[in-house]
């Protein structure tokens, strides 16, 4: 079979591979990692695959129209989130009117709502694959139109959509291909607070916790930390290197792992897996608060870690309970002592606006950001995307103000606010994200610490590109 898997056009450097889709205030924009590894599996499975990312092109939806009255697929697949669902139907129908392809839409918005997603496509969506979908994307092309064998799906039956039973997580990691970067140009993807070029590794999939507005293990891949072996990961590093050799000349590989730190024994052998094949990298990856070990912190830092990120959430403990962060203050100031002693630098995450939310616990969380020693920080306005216990629990007490899914992003496609509550409106909950991010940012400290500790050209390219988007967006501009 002849398939077309597409990252869409929607809004210039919309960002769909993050866990919050928006164009970001610092522009980042992050390979789809995800539709890499369906089209590595549809490829190893003897189909003719093509991926094509629309943003790091800056293609727009009439170069999709080109490409599919040019070259005629039998299936395309598409990504769905949130903010750019009625855009991504809209790309469905140019494809289905272009070339007549069967559509296959995949990713957290139609999992979460796949009966739902399938009637506003008024026909133009054919399959919602609900949920991890390497797998079923494959099963679909190869048992197409006998869809009621294919678990985790949801079809057009008598002209109703119709649910098949629930598809089991993937158990064995190491199964899967290596994502199908080939397809696509590695040095096209930026990220300030990474180094340039970076590419994404995931050498895991779900977290065991339980956050209430984080959206990967709700709608995509579980609550169950399933484990890559150390030494499937780090073959998939030296064939990326092979891959963007330009990612050994001042760039990175970043552990997208909801946490990458969860499992001490095994972060540590992935480590000494890089350091036993003498590779000579730089990784950053994700962290817990209550994951902090100074043992660990120093293995992976002499195997080449340079950037811990850190969902610290909020500064007030009351907070992090409702949350269900599961964290507690003293933990976030224990983990920054120790990252601090092993040299490694720390990138602080913090929400804004989650339930209990006031003016004057909001403005604590942005006291405890500044003053905890951080390297880089972000500040977000918390979004209850469907498929989380976050959003039920704002239409259930009416914090919720719309359920247009576009007014999930901005005029500028940047993130927006969508619930209040009583004594907090959304324009403070925006007022006083971008107000903490100012005050970190525009320090005089902040902004010789960040000319003086530049590293190499490429690192100086990084930083400087990502200071213009950041401050065009703080000063107003597109």
């Amino acid at each position: 079979m002849k398939i077309l898997v597409v990252n869409e056009p929607f809004v210039p450097g919309f960002c769909r591979t993050q866990r919050w889709a928006a164009r970001t205030r610092g522009r980042v924009l992050r390979a789809p990692d995800w539709l890499a590894y369906a089209t590595a599996v549809l490829e190893k499975d003897s189909h003719e695959v093509k991926l094509y990312d629309f943003p790091a092109m800056d293609w727009e939806k009439d170069k999709l129209a080109e490409i599919t009255r040019q070259e005629k697929f039998d299936f395309a697949v598409l990504d769905s989130t949130t903010p750019s669902i009625f855009s991504d139907i809209e790309c469905a129908k140019i494809i289905k009117e272009n070339c007549g392809a069967k559509i296959i839409m995949v990713g957290p918005h139609v999992s979460a709502l796949p009966e739902e997603t399938l009637t506003e496509s008024k026909g133009m969506v054919d399959v919602a694959a609900i949920g991890e979908y390497d797998y079923t994307v494959r099963d679909i092309v190869n048992s197409y139109p006998n869809l009621e064998g294919v678990p985790g799906i949801a079809y057009y039956k008598e002209g109703k959509p119709v649910r098949t039973t629930p598809r089991p997580l993937i158990a064995n990691l190491d199964d899967l291909p290596f994502p199908a970067w080939h397809h696509l140009d590695l040095m096209k993807y930026f990220d300030g607070g990474k180094m340039y070029p970076y590419i994404d590794m995931i050498s895991g999939r779900g977290c065991p916790n339980a956050c209430i507005f984080c959206l990967w293990p709700q709608t995509m891949h579980g609550f169950k930390y399933r484990f890559r072996s150390p030494k499937n990961v780090v073959d998939e590093i030296e064939n990326d290197i092979k891959l963007c050799p330009q990612v050994l000349n001042g760039g990175e590989f970043f552990f997208e792992d909801d946490t990458f730190t969860v499992n001490k024994a095994r972060a540590i052998e992935i480590c000494e897996e890089i350091m036993r094949r003498n590779l000579k990298i730089t990784f950053s990856v994700n962290a817990r608060a209550d994951t902090a070990d100074a043992e660990m912190f120093k293995i992976m830092k002499k195997a080449g870690c340079r950037l811990l990120l850190v969902g610290f959430e909020s500064g007030v403990q009351e907070l992090l309970d409702k949350m269900h962060k599961n964290t507690t203050i003293e933990q976030a100031r224990n983990f920054m002592k120790l990252a601090k002693e092993a040299k490694l630098q720390v990138h602080g995450c913090f929400v804004i606006g989650l339930p209990g939310e006031t003016t004057e616990t909001a403005n604590k969380t942005v006291e405890f950001g500044l003053n905890l020693g951080l390297d880089t920080i972000q500040f977000s306005g918390a979004v209850p995307f469907p498929g989380t216990r976050y959003f039920k629990m704002c239409e259930t007490e009416g914090w919720l103000k719309s359920k247009l899914w576009s007014d999930w992003l901005g005029q500028e496609g940047e993130q927006a606010g969508v619930v209040e509550y009583p004594g907090m409106s959304r324009e403070q909950i925006d007022k006083l994200v971008d107000s903490g991010l100012k005050r970190f940012y525009f320090r005089p400290s902040y902004m010789i610490k960040f000319l003086l500790n530049t590293t190499n050209k490429a690192d100086l390219y990084r930083k400087f590109r990502g200071a213009k988007n950041f401050i065009s967006y703080l000063l107003g501009g597109k």
